[in-house]
């Protein structure tokens, strides 16, 4: 029968519930465990695609099309294997459905309340579309005392006296401070922590305790004692100078053993840990090092482009480089002068310019994309970065002015503008700037047909078709992007009818290469995106030539 980890945190948010959940799972499909990962979020948005990325970070994007909290992208990235839109809910799409469901009648004039149609609801998406797994997680967003939380802690609850409590365990992610001055871990907050939790209802079987400093067995014994565990199953969490050094840590403080052994499972095989042995090596002895910057909007918050720095770091592992990440907020480059702007790029060897939404900091981005462009040094554009680099060449090689996007100005000549219909899965999907403004985007994997011979076929192993996950609602201008190509900056990826504009690189440079889509969220440490590849190839050939 399929088993159920429901992983909760306590004392203060931005623990790393996401992080923890990406660890156990990859050590239990270590084991030859299916695993399967999913996310529920308390908050009342239907999805974080209309948060603000400084408020919420990254939103991932699946396969499928769903705008998903960042900690799918950790899930995808540990486990290897795609997630999906039924992997992901909010509390607003919770009560949108039991409101949907109440005006359709559906509850046959019963009065709708909290208990039983809301945690119904949450029942309901925990037992939903599953096939075979041996192992479902689900990770509860928030901190428990949160109103919100509420009724998703009462569903998990009630799950578990409805399937068996031998088959649903409750892992507690605290956190133990340390006090200097005392030279004391401090137990009583978790203490708390798990006394709100069992307020609910809910006792852990299992404490997870982020910690800065090593968990004495006095310690442990004393968590134990007031929790109602066996001091086995307090389990220290080590901060880690690498989130890839995570899944080993755990092995070694026993969490997979004792989520076994709760499950009576002792006999399970022992783990293959290679893949993330190897890491941890690559990591602890670079060979090479090099340096690019990131001309992005939301510098100011990195869990902004979580997914962007993971596949900078997976391309670093792939090439055994260390890559420094230099961070520019794109706005700060407005301005200043061709010399202040190279000696803002003199001492990086590439330039990667993200995606982002809104007018703020876009000459910035061009400014960035004019330098890489005329002093050849490797780029690589992603989404609006590859929107703002066409803009940048329609200005300097075709001599448009005015050339803009529409999502900035309309008194422009539009060389990127609204999308109003594109094809999806065979249907016609149609937009207007009347169109609400969440979920409504080109969103998920499309096909894209590559140019025999260029580098975006040769990145991709010389493929003749790729998918990748697009999150945008305003597209380049084919006819002036063709117009590009006299200048040299050629079409080398378009959609299989040969209407979008997919991918475009320069001729005569030593990596110009800029993409719609969102390569990142498909990068994994132990299979590097191989556009991030060869952009940190790029940049580290430019090493030899200094």
């Amino acid at each position: 029968m399929t088993k159920y980890i429901f992983i909760t945190g306590g004392v203060v948010s931005s623990l790393g519930k996401g992080m923890a959940s990406a660890a156990i799972g990859a050590l239990l499909q270590a084991r030859g465990y299916k695993v399967r990962m999913r996310k529920m979020d308390p908050y009342l948005n239907i999805d974080p695609g209309t948060m603000s990325p400084f408020q919420h970070g990254e939103v991932f994007v699946t396969d499928d099309g769903a705008e998903t909290d960042l900690d799918l992208g950790h899930y995808e990235r540990f486990i290897g294997n795609p997630c999906h839109k039924t992997d992901s809910i909010s509390g607003g799409r919770i009560y949108y459905n039991v409101l949907m469901k109440e005006r359709r009648g559906e509850y046959l004039g019963a009065t709708v309340q909290a208990i039983p149609h809301v945690t119904d609801e949450i029942k309901h998406f925990i037992e939903s579309d599953l096939t075979d797994e041996d192992f479902v997680m689900y990770e509860i967003g928030g901190t428990v005392g949160d109103i919100e939380g509420t009724l998703f802690l009462e569903a998990i609850r009630q799950y578990a006296n409805q399937v068996g409590k031998e088959n649903c365990l409750f892992l507690h992610l605290t956190l133990l401070p340390y006090i200097p001055a005392a030279g004391e871990l401090k137990t009583k907050p978790t203490q708390h922590s798990v006394k709100q939790l069992l307020e609910t209802g809910i006792q852990p079987n299992i404490l997870l305790c982020r910690s800065a400093v090593a968990l004495s067995e006095s310690e442990r014994a004393k968590i134990a004692l007031f929790c109602n565990i066996a001091p086995q199953d307090v389990i220290a969490a080590l901060d880690a100078d690498s989130i890839y050094k995570i899944p080993l840590q755990y092995h070694e403080a026993g969490l997979d053993d004792r989520i076994l052994h709760y499950f009576k499972m002792d006999n399970a095989n022992k783990p293959d840990l290679s893949r993330w042995e190897n890491i941890v090596n690559v990591i602890g002895n670079w060979e090479h090092a090099v340096s690019i910057a990131v001309v992005g909007k939301y510098c100011g918050l990195l869990e902004a482009y979580k997914s962007l720095n993971e596949a900078i770091f997976h391309a670093g592992i792939a090439h055994k480089t260390k890559v420094n990440v230099k961070w520019i907020e794109s706005d700060t480059l407005e301005g200043k002068t061709p010399e202040q702007i190279a000696e803002t790029f003199a001492d990086v060897q590439g330039i990667l310019v993200p995606g982002g939404f809104g007018t703020r900091g876009v000459e910035g981005k061009m400014l960035a994309e004019q330098f890489a462009r005329e002093h050849k040094l490797p780029f690589f554009g992603i989404c609006l970065g590859m929107q703002t680099a066409v803009i940048e060449a329609a200005r300097h090689l075709l001599g448009i002015a005015n050339a803009s996007s529409t999502e900035f100005t309309k008194d422009c000549t539009p060389v990127v503008a609204l999308m109003t219909e594109w094809e999806q899965d065979g249907k016609k999907q149609i937009r207007s700037e009347a169109t609400d403004v969440g979920g409504t985007m080109r969103l998920g994997a499309y096909p894209c047909r590559l140019k025999a011979g260029s580098l975006a076929a040769k990145l991709y192993g010389n493929a003749a078709e790729i998918r990748e996950r697009h999150r945008h609602r305003y597209e380049v201008n084919m006819d002036i992007a063709k117009r590009l190509e006299e200048k040299g900056l050629q079409i080398s990826g378009v959609s299989p009818d040969g209407l979008l504009p997919e991918i475009v690189e320069l001729k005569d440079h030593p990596f110009y290469l800029a993409v719609q889509f969102h390569p990142e969220f498909k990068s994994r440490a132990f299979d590097a995106h191989p556009l991030f590849k060869g952009f940190i190839k790029a940049a580290l050939d430019q090493t030899t030539l200094l």
